[in-house]
């Protein structure tokens, strides 16, 4: 019976250890115009910071970091935003779920009114998708 249930128990182990998860990852560079550093990071805390935060408490991300980052002739960017998926699942529907989430929020938290086209620019985007 010892053998039994030690037999069980490693088929179950076996079964969940060799089940692979995709994880995605979003990163996106982002430059700050004109010296609004100020704007720039209350946009991010205020809106986008927001957003993910209620995306993981729904299940629709995993995690996210908001990075300052150096800027220079390699990296012409000051902010690293990182959005990670658990699952293709959760990235495949990531549009709407963040439309779900923006309707939720009202309109966007800016200072000093300015539009985040005034701040901020997209630099660079692109996904990671990494087999664990």
């Amino acid at each position: 019976m010892k053998h039994l249930i030690l037999i069980f128990a490693l088929a179950i182990c076996q079964l969940s250890c060799s089940k692979k998860t995709e994880v995605i990852t979003t990163i996106e560079n982002v430059e700050i115009l004109n010296d609004n550093k100020a704007e720039v990071l209350y946009y991010f805390n205020n809106n986008w910071k927001v957003l993910r935060d209620k995306a993981i408490a729904k299940n629709y991300i995993l995690s996210y970091t908001i990075e300052e980052t150096e800027f220079s002739e390699d990296a012409p960017f000051h902010i690293k935003l990182t959005t990670i998926y658990d699952s293709k699942e959760q990235y495949e529907n990531r549009e709407i779920r963040f439309q779900e989430l923006i309707k939720e929020s009202g309109s966007l938290k800016l200072l000093n009114d300015k539009k985040p086209s005034e701040f901020r620019k997209s630099v660079s985007s692109f996904t990671i998708p990494v087999q664990e």
